[in-house]
């Protein structure tokens, strides 16, 4: 008996309805579990030319949603509590406020062309876009060094061909605000373009 009530519970877990994304810039007054939160922030997208699959990427949007929850994770594994814990998630909204980040997780065809933190000399030019259309170019993309089963273990959609970068961007223009619906990546190149967006749920 007790297993099958183990067994639902799984399920009940496993069928969780995902936060809505939220555009606002306001620190969220809850943490979400992570692993959903971090699957809304998800978003993806490939690129096929006549022949054959250009490229697949996935992107994470480090929004405050986001941070929060992975915060919270990190206190959790931590066993941090009281003033500790408070400090981690003060830490987490502080990073907030610096660049936006947004993790991109890239597969392409021919691995010569995975060169995104090549800078100006890459094959790819990626930028942010607002909801009024401006675009705003990177401040850097790196390349996410960790192992890849950590990599992993903090995004889902990590394939075994992929390649995981950190992109952050200026505050040049305010993407997250009240009444903001949509922010969008652009990725483009001689063999073609792409573009994901992450759009507010009420």
């Amino acid at each position: 008996m007790r297993t099958w009530i183990a067994i639902a519970l799984v399920a009940l877990v496993g069928c969780a309805a995902l936060p809505k994304r939220s555009m606002r810039d306001d620190w969220p007054t809850i943490a979400d579990d992570y692993d959903r939160t971090t699957e809304a922030w998800t978003v993806k997208t490939s690129l096929r030319d006549e022949y054959q699959e250009v490229l697949e990427i996935a992107a994470v949007f480090r929004s405050p949603q986001w941070r929060a929850s992975f915060a919270s994770r990190d206190a959790y594994f931590r066993k941090l509590e009281g003033p500790a814990r408070d400090a981690r998630m003060a830490q987490a909204k502080a990073e907030w406020a610096g660049p936006y980040e947004v993790e991109l997780l890239v597969t392409t065809w021919d691995r010569r062309e995975n060169d995104l933190d090549r800078g100006s000399k890459s094959g790819w030019r990626v930028v942010l876009v607002d909801e009024a259309g401006n675009e705003i170019k990177p401040l850097e993309i790196v390349k996410d060094k960790r192992p890849a089963f950590t990599v992993r273990a903090d995004y889902a959609a990590y394939g075994d061909f992929a390649t995981a970068y950190i992109a952050r961007f200026p505050r040049d223009k305010q993407l997250f605000g009240e009444g903001v619906k949509r922010v969008r990546l652009r990725m483009s190149g001689s063999r073609g373009g792409i573009e994901l967006t992450w759009t507010a749920q009420q």
